[in-house]
């Protein structure tokens, strides 16, 4: 896996993560569990659609 994540996509990535999380626990829906994805995303800096769509938010070195 070649990352293609950078760090403010994964700082969004996290946040939104969260708060779809807090939002599916405060309403007790099993929705919630969608914001594992983003979360995971942005811990692992690979998002499987980017390179579908080709590109990437991460700098060139």
């Amino acid at each position: 896996m070649k990352k293609n994540v950078g760090s403010v996509d994964q700082i969004i990535r996290i946040v939104i993560g969260l708060a779809i999380g807090v939002v599916g626990i405060m309403y007790q829906s099993w929705w919630g569990l969608v914001g594992i994805v983003p979360v995971a995303t942005a811990l692992l800096n690979f998002c499987p659609f980017y390179p579908i769509l080709g590109i990437s938010t991460k700098k060139k070195e």
